[in-house]
């Protein structure tokens, strides 16, 4: 692993995740992943991690998979138990120009949240706050002060986004 005491992150990075814990005798940490899809883990793919003091250490996924609630990461270099341990409070960076390009209609989530959220009728609803993943389609969680409205992200409901205005149109079911 490579490592800068200067910080190295711009707006062009995404946190991925952080190092909670770690598993059995052989460098495997324990995360928290804040990613919306397992592909941002990829074997081989270049992350960034940065400790508690804000010092950056370029690293590579080794491998990951699910474990839990969490995942279970191996990062190049990190071969034993002592030398996972001290990752632990490490957040997960990744560059957001690395990430496969979506096929059209597909978006990653840090490209929906913080977006203004209309009506067909141009009446703002609020700002789309997190995403809820279920089994079936997301719920995207749209807040205007203390209101709160959850929208299946269905194409039915979904009627526009613009990532370059920030905004997204919505159709809202009947109901709401």
């Amino acid at each position: 692993m490579k490592s800068s005491n200067n910080r190295g992150l711009s707006g062009d990075d995404l946190l991925i995740g952080e190092i909670v814990g770690v598993h059995g005798l052989d460098g495997v940490v324990k995360i928290r992943s804040y990613a919306d899809a397992p592909t941002f883990f990829e074997a081989g793919r270049s992350i960034r991690r940065v400790d508690a003091d804000g010092r950056v250490h370029a690293c590579t996924v080794v491998w990951a998979k699910s474990h839990g609630k969490g995942m279970l990461l191996s990062i190049e270099g990190v071969n034993d138990r002592d030398a996972a341990e001290v990752l632990i409070g490490s957040h997960l960076w990744v560059d957001k120009a690395s990430l496969p390009d979506l096929e059209d209609g597909d978006y990653y989530w840090f490209e929906l949240i913080g977006m203004s959220v209309y009506t067909a009728e141009d009446a703002y609803l609020g700002t789309l706050a997190s995403i809820l993943p279920t089994g079936s389609n997301d719920v995207y969680v749209v807040r205007n002060g203390d209101e709160e409205i959850l929208l299946p992200a269905l194409a039915s409901v979904v009627q526009a986004i613009d990532t370059d205005q920030r905004r997204m149109t919505v159709i809202l079911p009947e109901g709401l």
